[in-house]
Order: structure tokens, then sequence, then C-alpha cells
């Protein structure tokens, strides 16, 4: 699982390179979720690092300065670290 939150902040447009991040995980095929203070997105450990190695370098293209990401290693049985 990865999440991740992209800077700058703009509150009353989606940024692009918001937009580039959500990209990455979609076209990684991973199950996404959008929470208030960033984004996560689950998928087997392949894909999910092939998808932040395109999430960082897209969104940096895009005009990120700042890209916070944190990877856990979910359990098979139930989902958890």
């Amino acid at each position: 699982m990865v999440e991740f939150t992209t800077e700058p902040f703009e509150l009353d447009t989606f940024p692009e390179h918001a937009a580039a991040a959500r990209k990455a995980v979609d076209e990684a095929g991973l199950a996404v979720s959008v929470g208030p203070f960033g984004t996560g997105a689950e998928g087997e450990a392949e894909k999910v690092l092939a998808a932040v190695t395109k999430l960082l370098k897209e969104t940096l293209d895009a005009g990120a300065t700042r890209i916070s990401v944190q990877l856990s290693v979910l359990g098979e049985e139930d989902g958890t670290p």
C-alpha cells in the first residue's frame, strides 16, 4: 500500500501535479481511495513500486514542490501492516 500527498496545496483548483499522481496509480490498476489529507492505493508490490516511480517523476514534472510518500506492506489475511 502507498499513501501520498503532493504539494503545493491549491484549494480552488485541482493542481496538475495532483492529477498526474492520480493518473499514475490509476494506470497501474491499483485500488485507490482519496482522503482529506492524501490518497492511498493498494495492489501487488511490483505494481505499487512501479506506480510510485512513475508518480514521483510525473508529479515533479507537473510542478509539485514536495511529495510525501509512505509505503506499507499489508498482511494477506486481514489487510493490516
